[in-house]
């Protein structure tokens, strides 16, 4: 319950993020073109590549030290870790910005190929600067479990962001990408303070000195996910670079436009996971059978939950990429279907994932991202010479598969984590239904497979909430009424 309560706020949240993302995005695809859409993405990569560094895992390392202070009921060790995670975070903001202005040359060379970038990539420095600061903010919002307040922040800063990147976008045209990026960093700056302010803190006077000190257990396991953003963030860039140099600006805008729409709806299951399953998980680190309990259960949730949006995108993949962008998009439909498929994985491997960075395991976290993260790039370089843009999602999908045994291993190793018998009852047969769905829309008739998805979406939908309502224990739609009737 506790699980589907968090989904439902958070995940709550990402639809709403989601629905303005996507009037956004189709806004914002009408007006610069696939051209357009290739070029934000490439000076999306390019600086976030430098942030992974320069945000030293805040993002996730503050959940975990937030969530460890505030299991001891200790005001005093809360509080000194608060304003060691305040105090770090500014000065990754103030790094990642001072790294991007010192190598806005090299960048644009390496990413663009020539110096006509220098300006917009020094300008988006902006961007790590806000992201350092609200990285910090957020932590402290997850890691007190504080849902309502992180999810309002969120959609007001995600509202407030659209309104004003599809205006300056409009009145600019290609020369206001950048500043859209940058006010979309700012207005998430602005909404996470103004939420994180509300936060009761006990005054404490902490040094510099005892800052020091006290950020040493934030740090150290920072790096490990300093490590880990470093690689995926890597991987993003190398990935739109490549393609960029074979394949040409349209291919990849496509193949950001379908990264997008890839992740909207599985988006919130995973937001949802990270945002309350590692503070719960971390609390019951040191006990074994609750740890492999927890990750069982997070797993089985989170299928269900994606299953029916996965199907969905699975069968109507042309006519998304069609709507939520232009005809001009709709050729890189194969490529989502492989994507989603690897969207579908990480629900379930991402759980094991977890369990490593609650125990603290910072060195093996380190290994197994960066054994994936090789896996990834040798799979691209393949299949991109194989199946052209289609081969990046066909690598995507075959990482991903890769990465789940691999932390099944590794899980097994550590804790004994075996599936339980409710998990097994759900994955396979949802793996089985992918598969099929996935063969219909590669061999069958366009109206086959569309016909053949939409029932299979359906049934599943009606089974997913049929065993949502059995793991719950309670009538999800008579809950809901009651609530509604209970606010009228």
């Amino acid at each position: 319950r506790q699980i589907f309560k968090s989904t439902a706020i958070i995940g709550g949240a990402q639809v709403i993020n989601m629905g303005i993302g996507i009037v956004r995005t189709k806004a914002l695809a009408v007006l610069l073109g696939t051209a357009g859409m290739g070029l934000a993405g490439l000076y999306l990569s390019a600086t976030a590549l430098i942030g992974s560094v320069a945000g030293l895992g805040l993002n996730a390392s503050g959940v975990r030290q937030i969530a460890e202070a505030a299991g001891t009921n200790d005001e005093t060790r809360i509080a000194r870790t608060v304003i060691t995670l305040r105090r770090v975070a500014l000065i990754s903001g103030l790094l990642g910005m001072a790294l991007v202005l010192a190598l806005a040359p090299l960048l644009s060379r390496t990413t663009f190929g020539d110096d006509k970038h220098v300006f917009g990539i020094a300008l988006m420095s902006l961007t790590l600067l806000f992201g350092g600061i609200s990285a910090g903010q957020s932590a402290l919002l997850q890691g007190l479990r504080r849902l309502r307040d992180l999810a309002a922040s969120q959609v007001l800063g995600v509202g407030f962001g659209a309104v004003v990147s599809v205006a300056l976008v409009w009145w600019l045209r290609e020369q206001g990408i950048v500043p859209y990026l940058v006010a979309i960093s700012a207005f998430g700056i602005l909404l996470s303070w103004w939420y994180a302010r509300r936060v009761p803190v006990q005054r404490v006077t902490v040094t510099w000195k005892e800052t020091l000190a006290e950020s040493r257990g934030l740090l150290g396991l920072g790096l490990a996910f300093t490590v880990s953003a470093l690689i995926a963030s890597g991987t993003a860039y190398l990935t739109r670079v490549l393609v960029q140099r074979q394949l040409g600006m349209e291919a990849v805008g496509i193949y950001t436009a379908t990264w997008t729409l890839s992740t909207y709806y599985v988006g919130f299951v995973l937001t949802a996971m990270g945002t309350d399953f590692m503070p719960r998980l971390t609390a019951a680190a040191h006990d074994h059978a609750t740890v492999n309990r927890l990750v069982n259960e997070q797993a089985e949730m989170g299928v269900l939950i994606a299953v029916p949006g996965v199907l969905a995108t699975l069968t109507l993949a042309p006519w998304v990429m069609k709507v939520f962008y232009s005809g001009a998009f709709v050729q890189g439909a194969d490529v989502v279907r492989w994507q989603i498929l690897g969207v579908f994985l990480r629900v379930v491997s991402w759980p094991m994932g977890y369990m490593l960075i609650a125990k603290g395991k910072s060195l093996l976290f380190t290994l197994t991202e960066l054994a994936s993260g090789v896996m990834n790039v040798g799979l691209i370089l393949l299949c991109m010479k194989l199946w052209k843009l289609e081969g990046v999602g066909v690598s995507f999908a075959l990482s991903y598969l890769a990465y789940t045994a691999m932390m099944a291993v590794v899980v097994w190793r550590l804790t004994g984590f075996r599936w339980s018998a409710t998990a097994l009852k759900i994955l396979a047969p949802t793996i089985l239904i992918l598969g099929a769905i996935f063969g219909c829309t590669r061999f069958l008739p366009e109206r086959w497979s569309i016909g053949i998805g939409l029932a299979a979406t359906a049934v599943a939908g009606a089974v997913s909430l049929l065993a949502l309502q059995k793991l719950l224990g309670v009538n999800l739609w008579q809950t809901v009424r009651r609530k509604f009737q209970t606010n009228l």
